[in-house]
């Protein structure tokens, strides 16, 4: 079969560089997922190969236009998900899963799902009172609830939004941490703060947590509340035992909303205690009003490598698991 070759000028010198990625990873990968031979030569885009290899490339460039254009940084996860419509025949979906914004930081960046299954677990959030995400590292479980999250908070959608997380982590306890009970929990509650200093000044969030509106504590200080009026967000939920993820399932009060994620490879318990969320997932999965939704390492949108590292740690963990 001969081989043919198209062409792909780009609009400027920032939409090239939105598309090849950094050290042309992006050219790199549409090159090995379709066969053919990707060039870039200054603006334009030269793709080489078998015909329908070339055109079915040419659709995928095309279709991330939207990104390119306006020089953004492009993930692997949306060149797979580009992929994935193609070869489903969900474009449109696809386009409509592009141009939907779902909040703007304080930087004016654009916040949008980026694969079709990070779509669903916001749109999950919306339509459920409890929705479970489990999910690999850097794949937005928690940078996408906290999204929802503030907007929920500044549309005075609910009157406070408090995050929460087990203090256990990589063997360390609190009482081992120097300073006050706010130095010793900070370190562990960090990843929420960085989601909440997206969209919120950071000089702000004192005097929201003053007043109440912003709480950020350790699963432990949960017990004997009701938390109404609230969307709250449990994070690293693999790390909590049964007794107290069923604690703090049940604290859920009137008009709230609550999102439990966590990573059940990635679990710091003693290796004798099964991890709460791999139970609750077993006694909920069939329960009405809670939905649980599932990430992989295609949904990964960190640095391409985490993708990497986390597919590599699946195929090696998981002949492990067959044999238990």
């Amino acid at each position: 079969m001969s081989e043919v070759s198209q062409t792909i000028e780009l609009p400027s010198i920032e939409s090239a560089i939105a598309l090849s990625g950094k050290k042309e990873e992006n050219l790199k990968f549409l090159s090995q997922h379709t066969g053919t031979k990707v060039v870039l030569r200054g603006n334009t885009v030269v793709i080489s190969g078998r015909e329908k290899a070339v055109e079915r490339c040419v659709k995928a460039v095309r279709s991330l236009a939207p990104y390119w254009k306006e020089g953004k940084t492009i993930a692997r996860a949306e060149i797979e998900t580009a992929f994935h419509a193609i070869d489903t025949g969900r474009t449109d979906e696809y386009k409509d899963l592009q141009q939907t914004i779902l909040a703007r930081t304080r930087r004016g960046e654009q916040i949008r799902a980026k694969t079709f299954r990070q779509r669903q677990y916001i749109q999950a959030i919306q339509t459920h009172d409890i929705t479970f995400c489990i999910g690999p590292a850097g794949t937005g479980k928690t940078f996408l609830a906290a999204v929802l999250a503030v907007q929920a908070l500044l549309n005075d959608e609910c009157e406070r939004l408090i995050l929460t997380r087990p203090a256990v982590e990589a063997g360390e306890k609190l009482g081992f941490l120097p300073g006050d009970l706010q130095q010793k929990v900070n370190p562990f509650l960090r990843p929420l703060y960085d989601a909440l200093y997206e969209f919120i000044e950071p000089e702000k969030i004192p005097d929201l947590m003053e007043r109440g509106k912003i709480e950020v504590a350790p699963i432990a200080y949960m017990r004997g509340r009701t938390l109404n009026n609230a969307f709250i967000i449990v994070d690293e939920a693999q790390n909590t035992t049964p007794a107290q993820l069923k604690m703090l399932l049940t604290r859920l009060g009137a008009n709230s909303r609550m999102v439990v994620t966590g990573d059940v490879t990635q679990t710091d318990l003693p290796s004798a205690q099964e991890s709460g969320l791999i139970v609750a997932q077993r006694i909920l999965k069939s329960v009405e009003g809670i939905a649980f939704c599932h990430l992989s390492a295609a949904d990964v949108v960190r640095h391409a490598l985490v993708q990497k590292i986390v597919a590599a740690y699946e195929s090696y963990e998981q002949p492990k698991r067959a044999n238990v």
